[in-house]
């Protein structure tokens, strides 16, 4: 059994800058907690409708220069709101200012079943398509970023949703052949895109057995395509409570259990003083 690996988000609204910063400070001095993120919405999706919210990928490189050794990302980056190649370029300049630490998290970006999601895109001008289009936009997407990361010329690249002429990647991610991809969703679409491209798979959320079931199901996507299912890590999301922390902990058991070795610490706000060494002493330290 592979070895668990916990990590903690930061959502980036109803909250100030300071206040996220002193949290992944925290974690940065935290051997137990290896990885941070941030998520990826334009718009408030719980609170205030009104409320402050921070672009993740500005922000995510922000923290970068402020911490040493977690791993870092955005969980998951909306494929829909910035052109791949464009994408491309802003991991690759957070990979170089984190010395290394990128996880590249990418979904398809469309969220038709949360209300508050899709005003964001009508608010900053941005197509929303349906379920089927935004995963072959994030299957092209992902193969064009790949090769912006590891490719030496420049090239074409002509799909129905990325067209490209004369693509090139200059400088090179630090991590190399590229940073590992995270690709999240439970779609059978998704799940898709994920045995072709993925190194880590994130479940956000839900019921466990239905990210049990979804796992089974990416195995036999693996197999119809030659690939060894255990190449793909299995993330979760896990939502923390700061008054019941048994209840996290039994999920974390649970969790594990189930094959999930990559788990993630969803931190509401306001965050307590010292909330990475709570998680480290509280959820972490007591469940394994």
């Amino acid at each position: 059994m592979s070895r668990t690996s916990f990590g903690i988000m930061t959502a980036p609204m109803q909250v100030a800058y300071e206040d996220i910063l002193r949290v992944w400070r925290e974690a940065d001095e935290v051997p137990r907690i290896e990885h941070a993120w941030v998520f990826d919405h334009l718009m408030p999706i719980g609170g205030d409708p009104a409320g402050p919210i921070l672009e993740g990928w500005t922000l995510l490189s922000a923290l970068a220069a402020h911490t040493r050794k977690l791993r870092l990302g955005v969980m998951v980056t909306s494929n829909r709101f910035r052109p791949p190649a464009m994408l491309a370029r802003i991991a690759t300049t957070v990979d170089i200012v984190s010395g290394g630490r990128l996880d590249f998290g990418i979904g398809a970006g469309s969220r038709p079943s949360h209300p508050l999601a899709r005003r964001e895109y009508d608010a900053h001008g941005l197509p929303y398509h349906d379920a089927a289009d935004a995963v072959a936009g994030l299957a092209e997407a992902c193969t064009v970023i790949r090769r912006l990361w590891t490719q030496e010329e420049p090239f074409d690249f002509h799909g129905a949703h990325v067209d490209v002429t004369g693509a090139y990647g200059n400088p090179k991610p630090v991590q190399r052949p590229h940073p590992p991809i995270l690709i999240g969703g439970r779609s059978s679409r998704t799940l898709r895109v994920v045995a072709e491209h993925a190194d880590v798979w994130n479940m956000p959320g839900g019921e466990l057995s239905d990210a049990v079931d979804r796992s089974a199901l990416l195995d036999r996507y693996c197999a119809d395509i030659g690939r060894d299912p255990a190449s793909i890590t299995r993330s979760l999301f896990v939502p923390v409570s700061y008054d019941d922390p048994a209840t996290t902990r039994k999920a974390v058991t649970a969790a594990t259990g189930a094959g999930f070795s990559h788990l993630v610490f969803g931190l509401p706000s306001p965050f307590p003083t010292g909330v990475a060494h709570w998680v480290a002493d509280e959820l972490i330290g007591a469940s394994v």
